[in-house]
């Protein structure tokens, strides 16, 4: 099983950036099939963001279609969703190509995509371990979602019913981009 590698910048010393940006953001994650290191910090700084624990053959797998609309109407407003794939609930097994298959051929995914990585416990990685500490509650099944305002802190957390178009959803996102 392949896991994405987290860097934490702040365990890097002070290089000046890391103060910079909020606690959330002070990480960097490889790039879902690929050796890409992406800098939270400087991809996501300012922006709203959607952070979702995903999985590519779970009952809400369809998802991924709603999570790219938002994607596309928000993007140019300052807004961006980050998935994480994990195989925490068993239903991403197959290979990170595999995932990679159904997020970008089958679902058009456009927005950034984490390699598999634990999303609960003990391993989860450290957004989703910060994620979990700033809000009180891990994800318990496939496409919990994380609204963060534009600062890094967490303002709402949806169940995994939750749709990502869901007036609730939709109404508190469109609040943080204001």
């Amino acid at each position: 099983m392949i896991l994405s590698v987290f860097v934490s910048k702040a365990a890097w010393g002070s290089d000046g950036k890391s103060s910079d940006c909020p606690l959330l953001l002070q990480h960097s994650f490889t790039q879902l099939n690929s050796s890409k290191q992406l800098d939270m910090c400087g991809l996501f700084k300012g922006k709203v963001l959607l952070i979702v624990n995903t999985a590519s053959q779970c009952g809400f797998t369809p998802q991924y279609k709603q999570l790219e609309a938002l994607h596309q109407a928000y993007s140019s407003r300052g807004f961006a969703v980050i998935g994480f794939p994990s195989n925490d609930f068993r239903q991403d097994r197959g290979s990170e190509a595999d995932t990679a298959k159904v997020c970008y051929l089958d679902y058009g995914v456009t927005f950034p995509m984490a390699g598999r990585t634990a999303v609960t416990g003990s391993q989860a990685n450290p957004v989703f371990k910060q994620l979990a500490a700033e809000s009180g509650v891990e994800p318990n099944w496939n496409f919990f979602k994380y609204l963060i305002d534009r600062k890094g802190n967490v303002v709402a957390v949806f169940a995994s019913r939750t749709q990502p178009t869901d007036a609730l959803l939709t109404g508190q996102l469109e609040q943080l981009l204001r």
